[in-house]
This record gives structure tokens, sequence and C-alpha cells, in this order.
């Protein structure tokens, strides 16, 4: 008979080390409280080498928090735990983060992240246990069904959101990429790795558009290719695996296979593999979690999302502002509240067809994961602001489906119409409740929300073919996609790629993607430097950047993210239910000094979520020139704290000191 537990319970003992590490250390946490007095705040961030811009703003808060006279401890997880522990089991003081958006994104992305109906659910939804009803929720609600009047009433979002403090932002960092360029071209200055950028990509010594119809598959000799390279291939004119993680040394360098005579025992380079015709983009990460879980609603698998978009195709594709017909050939209003959509002739990747019945049950799926099997609904943990747009669904025919949206302006219907579509013979069969190794999960889960999704079946323009869980994953380009068909276009009737941009026509450029593990941002910089890979997967640390400049075969490709770093209070414990207090603790990050020493100059300060479209922010909110915050100014000049400013505001709010600077816990 098996035991029935909880969600957070079994998520706990499935073999998360770090995660239980850092439970024990919360009880040890709250034990010494309660001997000392002293206020502690435990802070968790991801380890330096998979974030060092997240460690390095927790390590500046911690210094100035110790300062002050509060208890800080820094507790360091792996990407995976860390989401688990701040996204679905809200077990924190402090995390530092970054928001999940890879661009600018419309002011209501912040509806899901903030709003208080969402602060139960686990995911990117309000993580914060954040809850302004008359304020914030109101404005958010409005935002989404005002025209004329909404530059207003996001600037007073933005005004709220800044005063009560949820999250403090800290900036916005341009997304660091390395690339080599012999093989692919076009990489984008705007964002590299993202699905419009993976796609624009060319073949290197092709024109536009030709690469993936004429070249990729076939065997091409790239322009590129030298005789040197030539010698690099075996003898039978085979190539071995370049990015094997045994290539790896024990300090993070790429062995290079030089043997005492000066012999070569793998010499294979991304360069030697184009004069055999290979068409592989090869990307090297740092992030293992791309290599374990493929499921686009696994919150705490997902960054950007940009490998599960490509494996699943959405009605509309958002490329540099652009809003691109994708899955969907065409859309309109029907009334006020219903947008009618026609589909492409699309497959899934097992060559059924898919259908209006499939978009509607995504939306009815995404809204209720057990899809109405258990009394209270169990939403997706990502998407959820996008899919609560939708209201309904009624389908036409095979090819048409309705969609109600309810009284929203124009942004925010197209904003909904960006969600993975999902084969519905697929969920449909893991809309049970969750169970793990003979344990029943409680009514908060589905088998779908904690799915590894194994052998992913969906629509996009690759498919998956093969994984090393920890090492890498292999993709290949899907032969069957719209955007490879032949133009059949005629007269009145549009071919299979009408109104999608020529740039994407007969993408992508590559027959397969492989994304290698890196153990650090520097092997990963070498690996491209050296020939192994193509690109790196942002975002690097700064301190590679000038690893970078020293390899010559290797240059920075750099943009601007919608992500920004922010500092996370959990609102659901004292003294951080306080708005005052967590206002104090904003005060306490210099972020110009961050800038400049934690990014190394890479990255812009700002004080609003919405920095990065500085059309929607007002004047009283943006960054100025003199590097002060508009809403909570440094307690100090740049580079410096001053600690007793700081107290003096701690105590002007009402809290105590002992006689050691220590600040009490009791009565907060």
């Amino acid at each position: 008979m098996t035991r029935r537990v909880g969600r957070r319970e079994a998520l706990a003992g499935i073999g998360l080390a770090a995660l239980s590490a850092g439970c024990l250390g919360r009880s040890r946490n709250i034990a010494g409280r309660e001997r000392s007095s002293q206020l502690t705040l435990e802070i968790s961030a991801a380890p330096a080498d998979r974030d060092p811009n997240a460690i390095r703003i927790a390590r500046h808060l911690a210094e100035n928090l110790d300062a002050v006279g509060i208890d800080a401890r820094i507790n360091t997880l792996g990407q995976l735990d860390l989401r688990r522990k701040v996204l679905i089991n809200h077990n924190f003081d402090v995390y530092v983060g970054q928001f999940r958006e890879s661009e600018p994104f419309d002011p209501d992305a912040m509806y899901a992240f903030t709003h208080s109906k969402f602060i139960a659910e686990a995911g990117w939804q309000n993580p914060f246990g954040f809850t302004d009803v008359d304020g914030v929720d109101d404005l958010l609600e409005s935002q989404r069904r005002t025209d004329r009047g909404r530059t207003e009433v996001v600037a007073d979002l933005q005004q709220s959101l800044c005063e009560l403090q949820p999250f403090t932002v800290v900036a916005f960092p341009d997304p660091l990429t390395a690339v080599r360029e012999s093989r692919f071209e076009n990489w984008t200055n705007r964002q590299p790795l993202s699905v419009g950028g993976l796609l624009a990509l060319e073949r290197s010594g092709t024109t536009d558009g030709e690469s993936s119809e004429t070249t990729a598959g076939g065997p091409v000799e790239d322009e590129t290719t030298t005789d040197a390279d030539a010698d690099m291939m075996t003898a039978d004119g085979t190539v071995d695996d370049a990015m094997n993680a045994d290539m790896m040394t024990a300090d993070g360098t790429v062995d290079d296979g030089t043997t005492a005579d000066g012999t070569t025992t793998n010499e294979t380079t991304v360069e030697a593999e184009a004069a055999d015709g290979d068409a592989t983009l090869r990307l090297v990460t740092t992030d293992e979690r791309i290599t374990q879980n493929w499921n686009p609603i696994a919150a705490e698998y997902r960054h950007y999302g940009t490998f599960t978009s490509l494996l699943y195709d959405r009605l509309a594709l958002l490329d540099d502002g652009e809003v691109i017909p994708w899955l969907a050939a065409d859309w309109g209003l029907i009334d006020d509240e219903t947008i009618e959509i026609t589909l492409r002739d699309a497959q899934w990747h097992d060559g059924s067809p898919v259908t209006a019945d499939d978009v509607a049950f995504t939306y009815e799926f995404l809204r209720d994961t057990s899809m109405g099997s258990v009394e209270t609904p169990i939403p997706t943990p990502t998407f959820r602001g996008r899919s609560s747009v939708v209201t309904s669904t009624s389908v036409v025919d095979d090819a048409t489906v309705r969609l109600t949206i309810g009284d929203v302006n124009e942004a925010v219907g197209v904003r909904a119409l960006q969600v993975p579509i999902l084969p519905k013979d697929v969920w449909e069969e893991r809309t049970d409740l969750a169970t793990i190794a003979g344990f029943e999960f409680d009514i908060e889960t589905t088998e779908a929300v904690v799915s590894n999704n194994e052998e992913p079946i969906g629509s996009g323009p690759v498919r998956f073919v093969e994984t090393t869980p920890e090492e890498s994953v292999v993709f290949e380009r899907n032969p069957d996609h719209f955007l490879v068909r032949p133009d059949t276009s005629t007269g009145d009737t549009p071919g299979p790629r009408a109104r999608i941009p020529e740039r994407f026509h007969g993408k992508p450029a590559f027959d397969r993607l492989e994304i290698g593990v890196m153990g650090s941002d520097i092997a990963a910089v070498q690996a491209v430097g050296d020939g192994f890979a193509d690109a790196t997967v942002s975002n690097l640390g700064p301190d590679s950047v000038p690893r970078i400049g020293r390899e010559a075969d290797a240059r920075l490709v750099t943009g601007r993210s919608g992500g920004f770093y922010h500092v996370g209070y959990n609102t659901r414990r004292a003294p951080l239910s306080n708005p005052r207090f967590r206002g104090i603790l904003a005060s306490l990050i210099d972020k110009e000094s961050l800038v400049e020493t934690a990014f190394n100059g890479y990255a812009e300060a700002a004080a609003s979520p919405l920095a990065a479209s500085p059309e929607w922010v007002p004047d009283d909110l943006r960054w100025e020139d003199d590097g002060e915050d508009p809403v909570f100014p440094f307690a100090g000049e740049s580079g410096s704290l001053d600690a007793e400013d700081a107290r003096s505001r701690l105590r002007d709010a009402g809290y105590r000191f002992d006689d050691d600077g220590r600040l009490l816990s009791q009565g907060t």
C-alpha cells in the first residue's frame, strides 16, 4: 500500500541532497535565532560556477546586512535545487535570481509575477507570497483591459511595485555569448541564443535562405576549411565526437590530445567536420538541466525555454518585438472577446497531424493539468499569466479554433498566443495525481507537472534524438516542419510559410544540434576558441570576457536582456512581511557598484522591472546618470555603505538593537 505524502515532502526526499541540506540549515537557523535573538536572514543563490553574477550580489548584500547588525548567511544551491526551494517549496528568506524573460517584455509579464491570486501556486508566479489586493492587483487587472490609458496604468503599477518592494530589481545584464563564425554566421547581437537567433543562423559561405534548403544535410565543402583542418580527419574519414566530457582536464581546460612525442590522439574540430559536409551546430553550457528534462511546463528546469521552444511550436513567435504568425497561419477577432485562429498544415514529430483539438486541449490543460479529475484545479506552474487570459475554447474544424480572451487589449491577447502547443493524446495521459517511487503526491500536482517528458513529441523545427544526463543532449532538424516545405503558394492560396519572414525560410541551417555540458564558463569559452564548439549558451559571467578576447577564433556577442537580476523576499515571513523593512534592505544594495564589480560593466542598473522597455517607464523611475536609485537610494556613497545611516533607518521603522549593535528579531 502506498503512503500518501505531500508534494513538498516528496520533492525534499528524492535525492536532492543540496536542498535537504538547505532545509536542515534552516532548522538550525531558527534554533539559533531563539538562542541569540539576533535577526538572521538566509540568502539563497546559485554557486559561482553556475551563476557568478548571482553569488556576487548575494555576497554584497550579506556583507552589508552584517554591517548593520543582521546575521546574514549565504546558502548556495544548484540551479535545480534553488528553483525547487524558492518556486515550489517557498522555503526561503531571501533569494537572488534572474527573471525568466529573455527579451524586453510586455508589462503583462508582471501579472503572474506579482498578482495575489497566484501566491499559493508553484512556479514563477508570485514566488514572494506578495499581496496587495486593492493596489497592485487592481492595476494588473486594469492594464489588461485598458488600451488608450494603459501607459498611465503601467506607470502606477511600477510605482506601487517599487514602493512595496516584493523584490528589488538590481540590474539588467548584457547577454554574453562566445561564438565561432567559421561554420555558422549571422549571430545576432540582440539575443543570439533565442529561438529567432538560432533559426536565423546561416551556414558560412552561403547566402541568406540558401544554407538549409540547399546545403544542410548535404556534402557541401565549407569555404573556410583549410588543408590543415582536413588533416585533422581520421584515416577512414570519420570524425570523433569533440564534445565528449572526457576531453576536459581536472582544471577545466580542454585537452588537445597531445602526447609526449608530439602526436595527437584527438584533434577533431568543428571546422574539420565541416570539410566532410557536417551540419551540426555545437553549443556548450554550464547548465545541465536541458540534458535531464524536456517538460515545457516544469518551472524548476526552464530558464528562457529556448530549446523546448524549438521542440514545441507556439501559435505566435515574438522576435525582436515583431509578432510572427507561427503555428497559426492567421488570426482575427470574431467579436470583442473571441480570437479565431487558422492553423498551418503541421505534424507532430510522430507524424500525426496537429489539429484544433490539440490547441483547445492545450489551453484547457494549462488552466488545469488534472482536466477536472480533482475538485480543485491544478494549473501549470509556467505560462500561468498567459493561459489565464484564455477563459474558454471552441473547435470550429480540424484547422480552426476559437479562443475566448475576455476584455483584454491586443498586446495581452497576442501574449496569450505564446504558449507551447501540446499533443492532446500524449498529455491527456498525464493528468493523474503524481507518483514517484511508490509515493502518491497530494492534489497540489499532477504527473504532467513533474514528468521529465522523456522522448518529447512536439511539432517544432527540431526533434529530440538522445541524451546522456548531465553531459550532453542531441536534437535534429525536423524535415517535416513548415519552415522547410517547398513554397506552394499560388494565387489566393497561401504557401506553408505564408507571413513568416524570409530569414526563417528553410531553417534551421543545421541538421543536428548538440549541447554539451562544461564545468565552467572559462572551459566553455575555451571549447569555442579551440574549435570544439560553435558557441556558448548565455549567460556567461563577465570573468570569461577577457578569455574570449584571447581566443583568436572566438568573438563576444552581446545584447540586451529582459531577464533582470533581482533580490526576492519571502513576504510570508516577518520581518520581510513589512514593506518598510524591505525598502530598507533595498537601500543596502549598491547597484551602481555591483554593475562595475559583479558584472564588469556588462549590465545596466535599474529600479523598475520594465527598464529594458523604456517606453513604459515614467521619468521618476528612470535610472539617471548620477547613478542614484530613484526609489530607495543606496545608504552611503558608491562603493561604501554608511552603516550608521542604515541603522538609523531601521530604528525609525521601529526595530531595536542590542548593546552589541545586533538587530533583534523579537517584536518584529
